[in-house]
């Protein structure tokens, strides 16, 4: 499905910047990136690689490696880019994935380390209107 071809207003693909970023091997540092929303068939496509029926923690790396479009100028994303992410920014990737795919938004709620006021940031780094 292109972008040309979805409903205005519906967003299909979120921003976001790595707390670390990913080292290739040339000793560059990728940190600005995109993920989509993900389909029916990324969700089967994943479950059915050979390597997460041995070991179903993989499933992470699958969904994740499938959904990301943009990795700093990395031309494509593949599966030992994912594997050598640093565990923090795996982590923030799975939670941006949980959060758009399953609660809808991008949203987290944090307090302020001095004044403890609670509020809503946007953890795909989205700019209010």
């Amino acid at each position: 499905m292109t972008a040309a071809a979805v409903q205005p207003g519906l967003r299909t693909e979120f921003p976001f910047t790595l707390p670390r970023g990913y080292v290739d091997e040339d000793g560059r540092l990728h940190r600005e990136g995109a993920l989509r929303l993900a389909t029916a068939k990324d969700e089967l496509t994943a479950q059915a690689e050979p390597l997460v029926r041995q070991n179903p923690s993989y499933l992470t790396i699958y969904l994740i490696m499938r959904t990301l479009t943009r990795l700093g100028t990395l031309p494509a994303v593949d599966r030992f880019v994912v594997e050598h992410m640093f565990a923090s920014d795996l982590t923030f990737l799975q939670d941006l994935y949980r959060r758009v795919n399953q609660l809808g938004h991008t949203e987290g709620e944090v307090a302020c380390p001095e004044c403890g006021h609670q509020f809503l940031v946007d953890v795909a780094g989205e700019v209010g209107p």
